[in-house]
C-alpha cells in the first residue's frame, strides 16, 4: 500500500482487504504481511486501530487452520511488541490485547515443539510482563482484555485430564505437554504463575466494587472450572465467598442498584450452571443455599430502598392546604347540559377539555381500547362512579323534559324549518331522462303563479313520483360482468404464496371455500366451470344457434382462463390441470347418469392442454409421465398425441418411458399404451431399437413377426420389380 495516499484512502484499500479475505482464508498470510509496515506505533491513530483489530480477528477466526496462525504468529509478535505501551490508544490496547490472548497458546505450542527458538519466547514473556502491568494501571475495559489474558495464560500453564482433553479437542494446550526436560519451559515455574494469576483473577471478587470487572472475571471461570479440575475447588471456595452486595454500605443510587443486581445475577448463573454439570457433587446442596440466601438478601435490600415512608397521621385541622385541595377536587362534579340541542355523545361525555373531547377513538386498535378499559373499570373509584352515572342520568332527564321545539305549520309537513337556509341552494341533479309519469308530476307541482303564503296553508301536499326503471339485464352483459370477476379472482391467485407443504384433499365432496389459499380459489374456478351450469345451458338444440350459444357461455371462458393460467407455466401449475380434469370427467359421468344429450369437455379438454405443451416438452421433462399418470382416464386418442412425439427425435425416449410407466403403474390403459408403442415401432424408425426394448418383454412376438411380414413385404415387390423389367 503505498504511503502517499491519505488515511481514509487507506482505511478504504484495507476494507477491501478484509473483504477479500472473508471471502478466501488463504489470503490472511500476505495481507497480514502488507499491513504490519503500516501500523507500528508512529502511524496514525485510525490505521493502529484498524490494524489492531484486524488481527485479533484474524487470531480469533475459526476459519483460519491453527497452523497457519501459528506461522503467522512468528512475524506478528514484534508489532504486537511495539503497540503495548501506558500511552497507546485504549482502543488499540484492547484489540493488541485480544491479539495476545490469542496468540499464548499458539506461541506456547511452538515453544513446546521448537525449543531452540528463544528469540520468539523471549518476545511472548515481554508480552506477557507488559499485559500484567497494564492490568493494575488501565482503564476499565482495558483491564477486562487483560482479564481475559490472564484467563488464557492459566489455561496453557495448567494440566488438563485425559478426558478434558478429548472433550475440547487438539486446540487445548495444557501443561501436561510441556516435557519434563525442555531446554525452554520449566513445567514448575509455569504452574506456580498460574496459579498466582488465578489469585489474582479471584481477588477481584473480594476488593472490587466494579460490575464490568467483576462480571467479567465471573464469565472467565467457567472454562476453568470445566476444563481445568484442579483449579475448580479455589474457585468455588472464592465464589461462595463472594458478596455482590459490598456497595449496599453506602448510599444506594440507582448506578448502585444496577451494579448490584449485575453481578449477584451473573454469579447466580455461574454457581447453578456448574451445578448443572455435576449434579451429584457434594458441595452442591451448599451452592443451592448460598444462592438462595444472596437472593434473599437482595431483594430485602432492594425493596427497602424502594419502600415509601410509611403513612403519616392525618392532620384534621383545616388549616392542611394540600389535604383540604385533595378532598375538594376527589369527586369532581358532572357539569349540566346547557340550552340548546344535544347530541347522544354530548350528553355522555364527562370531559370538558375541547381536545379529549374531539379525540377520535376509533383509531386506536380494539385490543388497547379492550385493555384500557378493563383497568380503569378494574381501578375506579367507586364513590367516583357512582357520581357519574347520577351526573348522566340528570342529563338524560332533562333532556325528555326539554320542550319540544315550535315549528311552522307552513313548512311542518315537509320537515323544513324555518331558520335553514342551507336548502335554498340545493339543486338535484337528473343523470338519468324522466320518463313521462315524472314529468307529469313535475307539470302538476308547478304552476307559474305561485299563490301567496296564506294560501298554501290547506292545498299544500305532497305528490306521488316513481323512479325509472334500471336498465334490464342482458345475457350478453351478466357474461361480460362474470367473465371480469373471473380474470380477477386470478390475478388475486397468483398473488397468492403456494403452499409450503401439501395437504391431502377430501376429494370430490371437499369444501372448496374453507380456505383462502390458491387451492380453494382454483376448485372454486373449476367447479363453477364444471358444475355450475349443469342442465341450465339449452344444449339439446341443434344446429347454429346452439353452438353460438355454447361458444359465450361463462363456462367456457371459465374455462379458457383456466387453460391460459396453465399454459403460463405448465410445469408449475400441472396440478391446477389435474385438479380441473378430475372435476371435468366427474361432472361427464355425472351428466351421463342424468341422462339427455350434454357435452361431454372431458376429453376435449384434455386434448387441448396436450396439445398446448407437448411442443414444449425437453427430454429430462418429467411432466408428461405425472400428466399422463394422474388423469383419470386415457384414450387412444389421447395417447395417439404422445406418438406424434416421436416425429422429434430428442423426445422419443421420453415419449415411449411415459408409455411405460402407463403399462406398468396403470393396468387399465395397458393395451391401449402397448398398442401405442407398436404403431411407434412401425412409423417411426428412429424408435424402433427402444420399442423394440420394451415390446420384447411385454410383447414378445410382435417384433418378430413384423420383422418377417416386412422381410416378405421386400421379397414379393423384388419379385414384382423382377418380373416388370423382364
Amino acid at each position: 500500500m503505498s504511503s502517499n495516499l491519505s488515511v481514509p484512502d487507506q482505511i478504504r484499500q484495507l476494507n477491501d482487504a478484509r473483504k477479500l479475505v472473508l471471502g478466501d482464508v488463504n489470503y490472511y498470510q500476505s495481507v497480514v504481511r502488507g499491513l504490519l509496515p503500516i501500523i507500528g506505533p508512529n502511524a496514525p491513530v485510525e490505521l493502529r486501530r484498524w490494524g489492531a483489530e484486524f488481527l485479533a480477528e484474524a487470531f480469533s477466526t475459526p476459519a483460519l487452520p491453527n497452523g497457519e496462525k501459528e506461522t503467522m504468529q512468528l512475524y506478528v509478535l514484534a508489532t504486537v511488541e511495539s503497540l503495548l505501551n501506558e500511552r497507546e490508544d485504549p482502543q488499540v490496547l484492547r484489540s493488541v490485547i485480544q491479539t495476545a490472548a490469542s496468540i499464548y497458546p499458539l506461541a506456547m505450542r511452538w515453544i513446546i515443539n521448537n525449543g531452540y527458538d528463544t528469540v520468539t519466547w523471549d518476545k511472548v514473556l515481554s508480552i506477557k510482563q507488559t499485559i500484567l502491568r497494564l492490568w493494575d494501571k488501565a482503564i476499565p475495559s482495558v483491564k477486562i482484555s487483560c482479564i481475559k489474558f490472564a484467563q488464557r495464560v492459566v489455561l496453557a500453564q495448567t494440566a488438563s485430564s485425559e478426558t478434558e482433553y478429548r472433550q475440547v479437542g487438539t486446540l487445548d494446550i495444557s501443561l501436561d505437554k510441556v516435557p519434563p526436560n525442555h531446554q525452554s519451559l520449566d513445567p514448575r515455574n509455569l504452574e506456580a504463575e498460574a496459579s498466582g494469576l488465578l489469585d489474582r483473577m479471584l481477588s477481584v471478587l473480594q476488593e472490587s466494587t466494579d460490575a464490568l470487572l467483576v462480571d467479567a472475571t465471573l464469565n472467565c471461570l467457567s472454562i476453568l472450572v470445566r476444563t481445568r479440575p484442579a483449579t475448580s475447588s479455589r474457585i468455588l471456595n472464592a465464589l461462595l465467598n463472594f458478596n455482590p452486595l459490598q456497595l449496599a454500605n453506602s448510599p444506594l443510587t440507582p448506578r448502585s442498584r444496577v451494579m448490584m443486581k449485575s453481578m449477584e445475577k451473573t454469579a447466580r448463573l455461574l454457581l447453578i450452571h456448574l451445578t448443572k454439570r455435576d449434579p451429584h457433587n457434594p458441595i452442591v446442596p451448599r451452592i443451592h443455599q448460598h444462592i438462595e440466601r444472596t437472593m434473599r438478601t437482595v431483594m430485602e435490600i432492594l425493596d427497602d430502598s424502594k419502600r415509601k415512608r410509611p403513612l403519616e397521621a392525618q392532620q384534621h385541622d383545616g388549616y392542611d392546604a394540600k389535604r383540604q385541595r385533595v378532598v375538594e377536587t376527589h369527586v369532581p362534579q358532572v357539569p349540566p347540559l346547557g340550552p340548546g340541542s344535544h347530541s347522544l355523545a354530548d350528553v355522555f361525555t364527562l370531559v370538558a377539555h375541547p381536545g379529549l373531547r374531539s379525540f377520535d377513538l376509533s383509531q386506536l386498535p380494539a385490543a388497547m381500547i379492550s385493555k384500557i378499559t378493563v383497568t380503569a373499570l378494574a381501578r375506579i373509584d367507586a364513590q367516583l362512579l357512582a357520581k357519574a352515572v347520577d351526573g348522566v342520568r340528570g342529563r338524560l332527564t332533562t333532556v325528555a323534559n326539554a320542550p319540544a321545539p315550535e315549528l311552522n305549520p307552513n313548512t311542518a309537513p315537509l320537515g323544513v324549518d324555518d331558520d335553514d337556509d342551507d336548502d335554498d341552494d340545493y339543486e338535484p341533479d337528473f343523470y338519468q331522462a324522466e320518463d313521462t309519469e315524472q314529468l307529469l308530476n313535475k307539470l302538476d307541482g308547478s304552476s307559474s303563479a305561485l299563490p301567496e303564503l296564506s294560501a298554501l296553508d290547506s292545498a299544500l301536499a305532497l305528490t306521488s313520483f316513481s323512479l325509472p326503471q334500471p336498465p334490464q339485464l342482458s345475457s350478453q352483459m351478466a357474461l361480460t360482468a362474470g367473465s371480469g370477476t373471473v380474470a380477477r379472482v386470478v390475478e388475486m391467485m397468483k398473488s397468492l404464496e403456494e403452499p409450503t407443504a401439501k395437504k391431502d384433499k377430501a376429494g370430490f365432496v371437499r369444501l372448496a371455500a374453507s380456505s383462502g389459499t390458491r387451492d380453494a380459489w382454483m376448485t372454486i374456478l373449476t367447479r363453477l366451470a364444471t358444475r355450475s351450469t349443469t342442465g341450465l345451458e339449452e344444449t339439446q338444440v341443434k344446429g347454429e344457434e346452439d353452438e353460438s350459444s355454447r361458444q359465450h357461455s361463462l363456462s367456457d371462458d371459465i374455462r379458457d382462463v383456466l387453460y391460459n393460467y396453465i399454459m403460463e407455466d405448465f410445469r408449475r401449475h400441472i396440478d391446477v390441470a389435474v385438479s380441473w380434469l378430475c372435476e371435468e370427467w366427474y361432472n361427464d359421468k355425472i351428466q351421463s347418469r342424468m341422462g339427455g344429450d350434454y357435452p361431454h369437455n372431458y376429453e376435449k379438454t384434455v386434448l387441448r392442454l396436450i396439445n398446448g405443451f407437448l411442443s414444449y416438452l425437453h427430454p429430462q421433462d418429467k411432466v408428461l409421465t405425472r400428466f399422463l399418470s394422474e388423469i383419470p382416464e386415457l384414450s387412444r386418442d389421447m395417447l395417439s398425441r404422445v406418438k406424434d412425439m416421436c416425429r422429434d427425435p430428442s423426445v422419443t425416449q421420453l415419449a415411449l418411458t411415459s408409455l411405460l410407466y402407463l403399462a406398468m403403474m396403470r393396468p387399465p390403459v395397458k393395451e391401449i399404451a402397448l398398442d401405442t408403442v407398436q404403431d411407434i415401432w412401425t412409423e417411426f424408425e428412429d424408435a424402433r431399437p427402444m420399442a423394440t426394448k420394451y415390446l420384447s418383454k411385454f410383447r414378445p412376438g410382435f417384433v418378430e413377426a413384423a420383422e418377417a411380414n416386412a422381410h416378405g413385404d421386400n421379397n414379393n415387390l423384388a419379385a414384382a420389380g423382377t418380373a416388370i423389367v423382364t
